[in-house]
């Protein structure tokens, strides 16, 4: 880690001192409860599309001996044995059977620059899937922490309307009674019943609203979501959205995918070239043929007595091939164009990244700021809120507030309260999304407790050199955990959450 990240994780204190102050409040949740960090722990080591984004770059490790192997020796060895079924009428000397083995070597020794490039691009596309693997990391961590958010969200305010609703049950209870001696009208019980009707229907809403949190968060995690605890004050969020932008520019790792790729891009049209270019291979050969004394004709040995002619022949040859390519139809030139193309869109791609990071930065940090304004604007009108009900309830009781009053101050309040949950739940959110902007937002930024952290370097420095032809793997396994066992989740409030 540099210093330069190391510092921009000290700006902003006093904006994480309100995030973290307001977070213990409505959404904080029992001592024992799951964390943020454990969460992001279980989808680090479990989670099936990081696991499979691993997989897929260990793929990638492997382009990087394939290249190299165009340009070591290959050496193959064939063997047949043919029984003549039908000899030809005409030939006497035609063998019955034979036994043939030829072994061969060829060694590549200049082949116009095109192993040598393509090993380079192999290895920079190593560097751009590292990099894409650090975005798919921070990318599921932002998934996390909004599952997270949202059931921390989505339970509070399930909380508070099952209080609305035990509120209006006894508000109609207690206005049947005043109209039983007369105190109110029949339009006051009414409108208690109205709001009763609805506030069971948002109820029933808010009940699915967890429902579908707690299958998100189950998809993601991997295991049923429990009682959470609150989540930590997010470190090194940056004082300015310049600031944030400049730290983006150097360490988003979409950013660093896309200049890679375009290296890449431009190592392939040299390959390209290398098409036009001589070859030169090194080579020899060796044969050996057994007739097994079925081949016809005689000889004569030194004193001219007739013997069997020779039954086996043996043959070895050595040599450098060199290879001109003097018209292919075009096809050099239109894989060159075609590479060249490529690089420019490689070119355009990587401005278009960096164009869309830079929106995504500036707009999350825009959002986390207004979230946070948001908190203390409705921390005040929730205080405000209960104030009014508490007033209209009282001058309710002495004749001058009608039950129309009071059903639309219990509103208001809970309008308020499920407004100051929702904005503890956005900032949160929306500072993460600037830490994953920033490229800040991964397992090693985030001190997860998840043993050894994955690193790809491990594979590429195992594979990169590898030369036998039967080093394979072991058969694939299942990383990630299945969720096919776990029970559908239901709608009952965790226990020990904390309300407004």
């Amino acid at each position: 880690m540099t210093a330069k990240r190391i510092l921009y994780r000290h700006h902003a204190a006093a904006a994480l001192l309100l995030l973290s102050s307001a977070l213990s409040g409505p959404l904080a949740g029992a001592a024992q409860a799951e964390t943020l960090q454990g969460a992001l722990a279980k989808a680090y080591t479990s989670n099936p599309t990081l696991t499979g984004a691993r997989a897929g770059q260990r793929a990638t490790d492997e382009n990087v001996p394939i290249q190299k192997a165009a340009g070591r020796p290959n050496a193959d060895v064939t063997g047949s044995f043919s029984e003549s079924v039908l000899k030809p009428t005409i030939s006497f000397t035609s063998p019955q059977r034979t036994v043939n083995a030829q072994a061969s070597l060829n060694v590549p020794i200049y082949s116009g620059g095109a192993v040598r490039n393509g090993v380079k691009a192999a290895k920079v596309r190593v560097e751009a899937g590292q990099a894409n693997l650090r975005g798919t990391e921070a990318s599921i961590f932002s998934q996390v922490v909004a599952a997270y958010m949202d059931v921390l969200r989505d339970n509070a305010v399930l909380s508070l309307n099952q209080s609305n609703v035990k509120a209006l049950e006894v508000n109609l209870q207690a206005t049947n009674d005043r109209f039983e001696v007369g105190d109110v009208t029949r339009t006051d019980v009414a409108q208690s019943q109205s709001r009763l009707a609805i506030a069971r229907s948002d109820l029933q809403t808010a009940e699915a609203n967890l429902v579908s949190s707690r299958e998100n968060y189950l998809a993601l995690v991997g295991e049923a979501a429990g009682t959470l605890d609150a989540p930590p004050a997010l470190p090194g969020l940056p004082a300015t959205p310049q600031i944030a932008v400049q730290v983006a520019l150097n360490d988003n790792p979409d950013i660093l995918a896309a200049k890679q790729s375009r290296i890449a891009a431009g190592y392939d049209v040299k390959v390209a070239r290398a098409g036009r270019l001589p070859t030169v291979t090194g080579f020899t050969q060796a044969g050996y043929t057994n007739y097994l004394h079925t081949l016809g004709g005689t000889a004569q040995d030194a004193q001219g007595n007739a013997v069997e002619g020779p039954q086996i022949n043996k043959q070895a040859v050595a040599g450098v091939q060199l290879s001109i390519p003097l018209y292919q139809g075009g096809r050099p030139a239109a894989q060159v164009r075609q590479n060249q193309a490529l690089e420019s869109q490689a070119i355009e791609r990587e401005i278009e990244v960096e164009r869309s990071v830079i929106s995504q930065t500036r707009a999350a940090y825009a959002s986390w700021q207004a979230s946070l304004e948001s908190i203390v604007s409705n921390q005040k009108a929730v205080e405000a809120a209960d104030l009014s009900l508490e007033g209209v309830r009282a001058e309710n009781s002495v004749g001058s507030r009608t039950i129309l009053d009071i059903l639309n101050a219990e509103q208001e309040a809970l309008n308020a309260k499920v407004l100051l949950v929702t904005a503890q739940r956005n900032a949160y959110v929306a500072g993460f999304s600037v830490l994953a902007a920033m490229g800040h937002a991964e397992a090693g930024d985030l001190g997860l407790d998840s043993g050894t952290l994955y690193d790809p370097m491990v594979n590429y420095e195992r594979v990169k050199g590898k030369w036998l032809d039967w080093g394979f793997d072991g058969k694939p396994a299942p990383v990630a955990t299945r969720t096919v066992d776990t029970p559908a989740q239901n709608a009952n409030v965790a226990p020990g959450t904390k309300q407004p």
